[in-house]
């Protein structure tokens, strides 16, 4: 707080002078300034260029100076206007005497003039050579270049951001303090290529200036105040090259400022330990020694100055090679100490590896890695990117990113999908094989790692890469090994959907339709139904698949049901009539008709007359041989009809529907259960199997949709 509370008046102080002294800038090049005053003003000036030259070499980045343009545009424009105001007193008042245009101007032209005008030109020149041709025009050069790649990086710099956050690597604050850097990082090379121009424009502006103060000093003095050409030229060149001098030496330091900002590498460390770092190095000092010692020795040369030259390097390299064994050494102790990762260090525990709360996270063996390292994040996280994309799109809501970490106590090729911190799904995938998925009319037996395919449970084949001509040309289906895992992780997500909602996912379903029905929201949430309770809901309805994207409907009907006192389950319930046909629709194509497993009217009845004994909330209770018959033959019918790529569905009655359901759910059946009720009027329907005491019936015709009395 102390702190905050001393920084806050200096930003307010400086935001009231900035204005200020951006006006008094241009003020000076049109009003007559005091002697006393542009002595203070040059003297500011070096001040300034100084500041900024130090602030460049101690950043360890480009964007921690990302005020530097807009500073290199203040202090150039003070500096032209300093040149306005000196030009101006150079050639009214320079006749009489090297003191007319204040004491620094006088100061710098004696100092390096020392009574020889050619000798005061030509340094003057040699400095805006430099500056020009050399500093100038390179940094320009170098600031050009990185705005040019930093452009052209930017739309893979986003994607890796994306692809770091949808693998869990970054949270969203991180992703969003990633993408305003990126956008920073483009705006600040931008900027300093338009900027470089102005150091360039400056250095052409001071050779100007000179050549007008000599020849309009002469031309004055000679014509209006009567001086000899001799006294005129030394009174005039005297005071352009000090004026020319006072303006060039801060031009230069920022010209070097810019050039350090631009050629800075992003480091964690300022410019001098980064260059000090990397130059300590023995195996360099040692051949320098011995070269300059060389040198030393040869006849004809000044071999003090050479000997001296390499006994100094030969210390240097003497410290560098202290410094590597002090490094190696503190490396040595590092292990020793258990100062590692702390997947390789026993007895340490940290807090990442018990407080893991990605929602979503799939563990992978270190033979899968390349699976995620390959391109922008790798061929299995762009796949988890469309997955969660699809399956967002399909259940209503958004699904959380998906967290991908190496486990190196797993097996090689093993990995595991875990909702939370529970292991939902692990299976085995082969990196370097495709899976091969036989197909109706499939006859050959493929050489490979005979699987179950993990998604589907049915027969598959870990194939080599070359064998996939054979199996497509046998009607087997290939997969790549990123799709395995995708379609495997997709099944979870909609198997487990209903544990990823929680209050602040409704929260914001709430808010977007809160902008086109707010009535509605304002009327139901919470006056009618609280946010938990609209959770459970939901929650309760994604457990049977059923998708939450028509939030407005969900609403309206959760007000026809708010004064029946019934609990979140049987509010759920009571919806799934009027959105089943969402979940329909996503399954089956409108031209098709649907698949139904029906139960035999005995094997109905019965279950029935158990749920009267048993009460509505008690879990259905059959015999075991009975139920071991129809979940078999229920699973037989599932696999069938995967294999064709169909979805069918168990359609009883509703009185059993919600018991059924978490019946064959609880013993690991997929089948989505419908009650007759809920299946749409203008759909067709196809009854595939009939469950009951022996094997699935045999397919029957279509007709239409079976409605309960």
């Amino acid at each position: 707080m102390a702190d905050l509370s001393i920084m806050r008046p200096v930003e307010r102080l400086g935001g009231m002078f900035l204005p200020f002294g951006i006006l008094a800038v241009v003020a000076m090049m049109v009003l007559p300034l005091p002697v006393f005053l542009l002595d203070m003003f040059f003297v500011f000036n070096i001040l300034l260029s100084l500041l900024i030259l130090m602030v460049a070499m101690h950043t360890y980045r480009p964007l921690d100076f990302s005020s530097f343009p807009s500073l290199l545009l203040i202090a150039t424009v003070l500096r032209l206007a300093l040149n306005v105001a000196s030009t101006r007193i150079v050639l009214s008042e320079g006749h009489t005497g090297s003191g007319a245009a204040g004491r620094v101007i006088e100061a710098f032209g004696e100092f390096v003039i020392a009574g020889n005008f050619a000798v005061g030109i030509f340094v003057f020149a040699i400095l805006v050579i430099i500056n020009l041709v050399v500093i100038t025009k390179g940094a320009g050069r170098v600031s050009e270049v990185s705005a040019r790649f930093t452009l052209d990086a930017m739309p893979g710099k986003q994607m890796a951001i994306d692809a770091d956050l949808n693998a869990g690597i970054l949270s969203q604050d991180e992703a969003k303090a990633r993408r305003a850097d990126v956008a920073e990082e483009a705006d600040f090379y931008g900027a300093m290529d338009g900027a470089s121009k102005f150091v360039k424009g400056d250095a052409v502006a001071g050779i100007l200036i000179l050549v007008i103060n000599i020849v309009g000093g002469i031309i004055i003095g000679a014509s209006q105040h009567g001086m000899a050409l001799i006294d005129a030229s030394q009174a005039y060149v005297l005071l352009s090259v000090g004026d020319g001098l006072v303006a060039q030496i801060p031009s230069l330091l920022l010209s070097i400022a810019t050039a350090i900002i631009v050629t800075r590498v992003s480091s964690t460390n300022d410019m001098a330990t980064h260059i000090g770092k990397q130059v300590n190095l023995s195996r360099a000092w040692v051949p320098v020694a011995a070269v300059m010692m060389i040198l030393g020795l040869v006849p004809g040369m000044p071999n003090m100055l050479f000997i001296v030259a390499a006994l100094a390097a030969g210390g240097a390299a003497f410290l560098a090679h202290r410094a590597d064994g002090a490094n190696a050494e503190e490396d040595d102790a590092t292990v020793e100490m258990g100062e590692v990762p702390a997947t390789n260090a026993p007895g340490t525990i940290t807090a990442d590896e018990v407080t893991d709360y990605s929602p979503i996270s799939i563990q992978i063996g270190y033979g899968l890695i390349s699976m995620i390292e390959d391109g922008n994040g790798g061929p299995l996280v762009s796949r988890i990117t469309s997955i969660r994309r699809e399956v967002s799109q399909a259940m209503g809501f958004v699904v959380p990113g998906v967290r991908i970490r190496d486990d190196l106590t797993m097996g090689s090729n093993q990995y595991r999908i875990r909702i939370g911190q529970t292991i939902v799904a692990e299976d085995t995938c082969y990196p370097d094989r495709k899976l091969a998925l036989p197909g109706g009319l499939s006859k050959m037996k493929l050489k490979g790692v005979d699987v179950k395919d993990p998604s589907f449970g049915i027969d598959a084949v870990w194939i080599q890469p070359h064998q996939q001509s054979e199996a497509e040309a046998d009607d087997h289906v290939v997969v790549e090994p990123e799709s395995v895992i995708a379609t495997h992780l997709s099944q979870m997500l909609y198997k487990h959907a209903s544990q990823l909602l929680g209050p602040d996912d409704v929260q914001v379903l709430l808010s977007r339709l809160e902008k086109v029905s707010p009535t509605l929201v304002d009327a139901v949430v919470p006056k009618l139904v609280p946010l938990h309770s609209l959770t459970a809901v939901l929650r309760h309805l994604l457990a049977d698949r059923i998708p939450i994207g028509d939030m407005r409907r969900i609403l309206e009907g959760l007000s026809e049901l708010a004064g029946r006192n019934m609990a979140p389950a049987e509010m759920a319930e009571s919806l799934r009539p009027q959105l089943a046909a969402l979940l329909i629709q996503q399954l089956v194509p409108l031209n098709q008709p649907l698949p139904l497993v029906t139960l035999e009217p005995e094997l109905e009845q019965l279950l029935l007359r158990s749920r009267q004994q048993q009460g509505p909330d008690a879990p259905l209770m059959l015999e075991n041989g009975l139920a071991e018959t129809m979940l078999t033959a229920l699973a037989r019918v599932s696999e069938d009809m995967a294999a064709q790529g169909r979805q069918p569905f168990v359609i009883v009655s509703p009185l059993l529907r919600r018991a059924f359901s978490r019946f064959v759910s609880g013993r690991g059946s997929d089948a989505i259960v419908l009650a007759v009720n809920e299946l749409p009027d203008n759909r067709r329907i196809e009854v595939v199997a009939t469950l009951g005491g022996g094997q699935p019936a045999a397919p029957m015709g279509s007709s239409e949709p079976v409605r309960s009395e």
